[in-house]
C-alpha cells in the first residue's frame, strides 16, 4: 500500500505546474484533486510552490532579483518550465 501511495505523490508532484497552470485535463485535475484530500504531505508542497510562484510572479524592477538567483531557485522548485517557458 505504502508503495502504491509514494507513486501517487510522485505521479502527483510530477504534474504540479501544470496542475497549477490550469493545463490538465479536467479528469486528472479531478483525480489530483481526490488525492490532495487524503495526503497532507502533497497538499503542503502544492501550497508552498503556489505561494512561491506568487512571490515570484509579483511585479518589481528587474534588478530587486538578479537573473541568475531567480533560475536557481526555479531550478530548486523544479520549476524550470517557468524559466523557459514553451510557446
Amino acid at each position: 500500500m505504502a508503495d502504491h501511495l509514494h507513486n501517487n505523490c510522485q505521479d502527483l508532484l510530477g504534474s504540479l505546474s501544470e496542475y497549477i497552470d490550469g493545463e490538465l485535463p479536467a479528469d486528472l485535475c479531478h483525480e489530483i484533486e481526490k488525492h490532495l484530500e487524503g495526503c497532507e504531505n502533497c497538499r503542503v508542497v502544492l501550497n508552498t510552490t503556489k505561494r512561491t510562484i506568487d512571490l515570484v510572479q509579483v511585479p518589481m524592477e528587474e534588478e530587486a532579483v538578479p537573473e541568475d538567483v531567480r533560475e536557481r531557485l526555479f531550478k530548486r522548485l523544479q520549476l524550470d518550465s517557468y524559466l523557459h517557458p514553451k510557446g
